[in-house]
């Protein structure tokens, strides 16, 4: 029996990265998924897992838009019988686009998918969850939300609102049972950071990716997919309201010149 067995769990940003990573290892420790992108790759997310013995429904749409979610949910209710956890992983980077070129239009896009997206999972989960006294709800926040210097400033912004919200949407649901956390990866090979992570093996200075945390080494998907687990599961019954940090330790510290050893 795996650690989430029988479960319902609801993944968006599946197709790709840390989404990919969570619907393997979620689907082998016996969860049933409804996984979700707006990318096509979703359905071959769902193929892996099927090919490895698992169960997963995928399904393409916006993860900003409230029509899209509320029928996310109710697919995994229907296949599935109920929902046990959501993974809101879903999310877009914005890029490193100067401040004289942004306009609202570039912040609201980037608020809707990465912001309001979490919110309307939690929003139409909640209604789902709290009848049955439990459920997880996890998000997908980052360590820029934290302080300065990793992404953008709207990126930076909505991942700081994703942490507010996972605290107080963990408090609005007081007494009843649903929990809700969000977990904050640092450098994580993914999609999004591919530039940065080509980039640097372009160069030749590949040994300098992560080379600002002290374990001097950038992240995999996988690893945050076994925080997301620890989450879903009744292993973190009593974690509530929480931002975790997976980077390696880059959170830890200010900015420092190591010496030589």
């Amino acid at each position: 029996m795996g650690r989430i067995a029988g479960k319902s769990v609801v993944i968006t940003g599946a197709g790709s990265g840390i989404g990919r990573a969570a619907s393997l290892l979620f689907a082998a420790e016996g969860a049933r998924l409804v996984i979700a992108d707006r990318m096509d790759t979703v359905h071959e997310t769902a193929d892996l897992v099927k090919a490895a013995g698992g169960t997963a429904v995928s399904v393409t749409g916006d993860a900003g838009d409230e029509a899209f979610v509320e029928s996310l949910i109710a697919r995994a209710v229907s296949e599935h019988g109920g929902l046990d956890g959501v993974w809101a992983n879903a999310g877009i980077s914005g890029g490193w686009t100067p401040m004289e070129e942004q306009d609202a239009a570039f912040w609201a896009e980037v608020l809707r998918v990465n912001l309001i997206g979490p919110f309307l999972a939690i929003k139409h989960a909640s209604k789902v969850m709290i009848p049955t006294g439990r459920g997880s709800i996890v998000l997908t926040a980052s360590v820029a939300g934290i302080r300065s210097g990793a992404g953008g400033m709207p990126y930076s912004a909505s991942k700081a609102g994703v942490i507010n919200l996972a605290t107080t949407a963990a408090n609005e649901f007081y007494g009843t049972g649903l929990r809700v956390n969000c977990i904050c990866p640092g450098l994580i090979e993914t999609g999004m950071t591919k530039p940065i992570f080509d980039g640097a093996r372009a160069r030749g200075n590949e040994d300098k990716i992560g080379q600002l945390n002290p374990l001097k080494r950038g992240g995999v998907p996988s690893e945050i997919a076994q925080a997301g687990l620890f989450l879903i599961s009744d292993d973190a019954s009593y974690v509530n309201g929480q931002a975790i940090v997976v980077d390696g330790g880059l959170s830890s510290s200010h900015p420092v010149v190591r010496m030589k050893k």
